[in-house]
């Protein structure tokens, strides 16, 4: 390995350690720690450091071929303290506006998105709903008054029949009149015994399988 290749893999490494410090600041602002689930905390470490050893390997590969040295580890080490010491207050600061901007574009996306087409969607919808509740409304209302009519005109029509069917009663014998009179009360009698029975066999009939 030559001078200069190490130099750069030095300067590659320290630069890895300052990435390393802001993915850890920055994993720790996503992540929330005392809000999570242990188990989910525990993935989400897990995936964290093998991304950032796949990481690690693929800039050590590109700069000296993949060849670990002590010093790497040591400028691993610098580059981490540096960006504690002098780029963390900086990158925080950056991120939490960061965090905040995108925050607002969701945001102002999620309402232009609600004005122009969820708004609109829903209010066409429920005035779809009202125009279709008014007509079947109005046919309702059409149809009633129709069959309204008709009873009306049926009833003008059978009114002659009415009137001579009262008239051929009144000529009926009055023992005649008795007779039909009592046929009907006896029929109408014998009906409710019928209705009766009925239903004291549906009473028996859930007695049993109740049982």
């Amino acid at each position: 390995m030559t001078l200069s290749t190490q130099f750069y893999t030095m300067l590659a490494m320290a630069g890895m350690g300052g990435w390393l410090g802001a993915a850890l600041d920055t994993y720790g602002r996503f992540l929330n720690r005392p809000a999570r689930a242990r188990w989910f905390v525990f993935l989400n470490d897990i995936v964290f450091w093998v991304l950032q050893g796949l990481c690690f390997f693929y800039v050590l590969l590109l700069v000296n071929e993949g060849e670990l040295r002590v010093y790497i580890f040591l400028a691993v080490l610098c580059g981490y303290a540096f960006y504690q010491g002098a780029l963390k207050g900086i990158y925080l600061k950056v991120l939490d506006i960061l965090i905040k901007t995108v925050l607002w574009v969701c945001r102002l996306l999620l309402k232009t998105a609600n004005y122009l087409l969820i708004k609109p969607v829903t209010g066409l919808f429920h005035l779809l709903i009202v125009l279709l509740t008014g007509i079947l409304n109005i046919i309702w209302k059409l149809l009633k008054g129709a069959s309204q009519l008709l009873w009306f005109f049926v009833k003008i029509l059978l009114a002659p029949f009415r009137v001579l069917l009262r008239l051929l009663w009144n000529l009926v014998p009055s023992r005649l009149r008795n007779l039909i009179k009592k046929f009907f009360a006896s029929f109408g009698g014998f009906s409710g015994r019928i209705k009766n029975i009925v239903d004291k066999a549906a009473k028996w009939g859930k007695r049993i399988f109740r049982k």
